[in-house]
């Protein structure tokens, strides 16, 4: 029996074409297609699922800026307003943490319909990205699958937004994935309904739970100190109780995290308790695997809340994300990959297009912004080796370990996104290739947009 067949040759219809086409949009290519767009150029924006928003409307993450503290420093421009825009829409409610908004997953499906509506983009929703369309080692638009079969897109300079290098990798770009058993552990997320807000909260603030408390159990979590006495939305006792009666498996130690809101309709939403390791976002038998037992290790939880957590007795699931969220997968080798030391020691660099904090959160380390510092994000991060007409956004950047555990986060996706869509409008406008765009007019372009570059 063959172990593989051979598809025969077909011709493919091209439906679009524009100047730039963004590849997925979350919090990074949604930014990048509204920056592209006030620019000034065609922007097509393509989505597998039904709705923008990626991580915070498909996965469920609600907190965008959770980081957030008097003396935090940022770069403004889009990933701030869809923090505004949320709220002024009504999709966003103060977050626990923080100073920050906490912006509803659901609501904000409606905010990013509006901006894309307002910015003129043509949206392509529920279109799987297949392949590229290369001439040499240029790319020169992308492939789909949808309902309607298969599609071509044509474009003069793509962006890839997926989050796991997708249309990078398989257009030749040097890529780098880190090894299953060593990616940051993936999560379903969950929201919940039932809570009685007054025990909850009672509770919470009789039993106050700071960073500190992250190290225990399966956990260890570096700091540089400031962090261990600030307060932290973090459950681990009601699991805890739950493996000593034996309601959770012993195993299952990983259960336990961090609540997002707590509404007074009783909903307690971004529960961020489930954690898997080695599941790969590039491979789907291992997603499979994963949003299976993470709804199991959910509905633990839940129980476990029941029982052991004020105000939870009457809880009931609202709903999930529509699918698993992966912190770890590819990464692009770039013109320059940011390192630890870039991220840890305030990196400045000439070709900067934004600012993020000092804010760390990954592969044990947990570092907050409260005291003013910050790095530059630099455009080269965003330039692929090995192929021409396309930049990468959002967590696929160019860098180490340490520096991903800072870039990944949904909030710096926003930052670098926004500078890639400038970047690619001026390429477009100017008929240059992305690797001679004039830096000094990119920045220009980007504080218009009230963007920090410095």
């Amino acid at each position: 029996m063959m172990d593989f067949v051979t598809e025969p040759a077909r011709r493919v219809d091209v439906v679009h074409r524009t100047d730039v086409l963004v590849v997925g949009s979350g919090p990074g290519g949604l930014a990048a297609a509204l920056a592209a767009a006030r620019s000034g150029v065609d922007v097509c924006l393509v989505e597998r699922f039904g709705c923008f928003g990626g991580n915070i409307t498909v996965v469920g993450v609600e907190g965008f800026a959770w980081y957030r503290h008097e003396q935090t420093i940022e770069a403004g421009g889009v990933g701030r307003e869809f923090e505004d825009r949320a709220k002024a829409m009504g999709a966003a409610v103060p977050e626990s943490q923080s100073l920050s908004y906490e912006i509803d997953s659901e609501g904000f499906k409606l905010v990013a319909d509006h901006l894309v509506q307002e910015a003129g983009l043509h949206p392509m929703l529920h279109r799987q990205f297949v392949a590229p369309v290369m001439d040499g080692d240029r790319i020169t638009g992308i492939i789909v699958e949808s309902k309607a079969g298969r599609e071509a897109i044509l474009a003069k300079v793509v962006i890839d937004a997926t989050g796991d290098a997708d249309v990078a990798h398989r257009a030749g770009a040097a890529t780098r994935k880190t090894p299953p058993e060593e990616m940051q552990a993936a999560s379903v997320m969950f929201h919940l309904a039932g809570v009685d807000k007054q025990a909850f909260m009672r509770d919470v603030q009789e039993n106050p739970q700071t960073y500190k408390d992250w190290s225990s159990g399966e956990w260890s979590v570096e700091t540089d100190g400031k962090e261990d006495d600030m307060f932290s939305p973090f459950l681990r006792k009601p699991f805890e109780k739950a493996i000593a009666d034996g309601l959770i498996p012993a195993q299952l130690n990983t259960i336990a995290g961090t609540w997002g809101a707590l509404h007074e309709t009783g909903e307690l939403t971004y529960m961020n308790l489930v954690h898997l390791a080695a599941v790969d976002g590039t491979d789907p038998d291992s997603m499979t695997r994963g949003e299976i037992e993470g709804r199991r290790q959910a509905m633990l939880a839940i129980e476990a809340l029941r029982r052991y957590m004020p105000g939870c007795k009457n809880v009931r699931l609202r709903n999930f994300g529509m699918t698993i969220g992966i912190r770890d997968t590819r990464k692009i080798d770039a013109a320059y990959n940011m390192t630890e030391t870039d991220v840890r020691q305030q990196a400045r660099f000439d070709d900067s297009i934004g600012i993020y904090p000092e804010f760390i959160d990954g592969y044990g380390v947990l570092i907050i912004p409260t005291t003013g510092r910050y790095m530059h994000i630099p455009y080269r991060c965003m330039l692929p080796k090995g192929v021409k007409g396309m930049l990468v956004t959002g967590r696929a950047i160019g860098g180490d370990k340490i520096a991903h555990a800072a870039t990944r986060n949904m909030a710096c996706c926003a930052v670098a996104g926004q500078g890639a869509g400038v970047a690619a409008a001026l390429a477009v406008r100017d008929g240059k290739e992305l690797d001679a765009v004039d830096i000094a007019a990119v920045q220009a372009e980007l504080k218009r947009q009230d963007v920090r570059i410095h």
